[in-house]
């Protein structure tokens, strides 16, 4: 059986303005960012997204789909019912309200006749002065009876610089490291040795960043991987390294900011693992890109007038990885 697992930065999937879903503090926070977001507004932009998530997996759309920049679990289930209709599929959405100062959430999404969660997520609020968005960790299992663990990120931002704000991002990396290592302390209870964790997310940080090589002990060398005493994870977006294209571009530097890691159990084919890791790609369809550098083509927003373009998407490109179980 084969899983088309995605993630997507969908920058700044607000509700519209003045929603009465959103709470006083948060409208007074971000209420001139979304002066003209209005319903129709939204509906084009949902529309847009729609018309690239549709075409993933040779149309039959994802499996699984982690989203980050989403206000709140409405307007993920405006896309994701629009999305179901298009596909004749029904998702269910694991999302959980945060204390991010811009109200901007992550969300896992699953085909539900796929997978079953465990009625329980798992979120860790990260404090820098104030609360950064959270680690979400929700537990899956495929029809095979295999359990797959999917801990969505969406890290510290590079706002003030990116070496200023770095040590935000080592924090971050050091908690999810311990994170990870909690998962196989508590799966090893009940003997399972090598869970299959996927993390994946927005980590505003290169592969070759600190805080995902020495903090996050994230690597490209599957051998290091499989002999670590501790608990290192498998990168395997090292390849798109060659500048030819980038999951976001800012100043005409190509990066790869969203990623997929793996523990061990996923890094490598082995008699005992249920999964293995068949491949990793950004998507990059030819209307959402512009330009020598390969720029994601942004949807923005009415209030920014300079870069609004109701043709757009994102200023991030989505990520898929494929998973085998046998």
């Amino acid at each position: 059986m084969t899983h088309h697992i995605y993630w997507w930065n969908l920058e700044n999937l607000f509700d519209i303005e003045k929603s009465p879903r959103r709470p006083e503090w948060l409208e007074k926070q971000i209420g001139k960012e979304l002066v003209g977001w209005t319903s129709a507004v939204l509906d084009q932009k949902i529309a847009n997204l729609c018309s690239v998530l549709q075409r993933l997996n040779n149309g039959i759309g994802p499996d699984v789909l982690g989203v980050c920049e989403i206000e709140n679990e409405e307007v993920v289930k405006r896309l994701m019912d629009k999305l179901g209709t298009i596909l004749n599929r029904k998702y269910k959405i694991l999302h959980k309200d945060t204390k991010d100062q811009r109200g901007i959430d992550i969300a896992i999404i699953y085909d539900r006749k796929m997978y079953k969660d465990d009625g329980r997520m798992f979120s860790l609020e990260i404090m820098k002065r104030n609360a950064t968005r959270d680690l979400l960790q929700v537990n899956l299992k495929t029809k095979k009876g295999n359990d797959l663990i999917i801990i969505g990120n969406h890290w510290p931002a590079r706002l003030g610089g990116q070496y200023e704000s770095e040590p935000y991002r080592i924090m971050v990396a050091e908690i999810l490291s311990y994170w990870i290592e909690r998962i196989h302390d508590i799966k090893k209870l009940s003997g399972i040795e090598r869970p299959s964790v996927i993390c994946m997310g927005d980590f505003n940080d290169n592969p070759y960043d600190r805080s995902m090589t020495q903090y996050l002990q994230g690597t490209p060398n599957v051998q290091v991987v499989q002999n670590a005493r501790g608990y290192f994870l498998y990168n395997p977006m090292y390849r798109f390294l060659d500048g030819q294209i980038g999951t976001q571009v800012f100043d005409n530097q190509v990066n790869i900011l969203d990623q997929f890691l793996v523990t061990k159990a996923l890094s490598f084919d082995h008699v005992d693992h249920p999964f293995i890791l068949q491949s990793v790609d950004i998507v990059h369809f030819p209307e959402m890109v512009k330009g020598d550098y390969n720029t994601p083509i942004r949807f923005s927003r009415p209030s920014e007038a300079a870069s609004f373009n109701s043709n757009g998407f994102s200023d991030h490109l989505p990520i898929e990885m494929v998973l085998e179980e046998k």
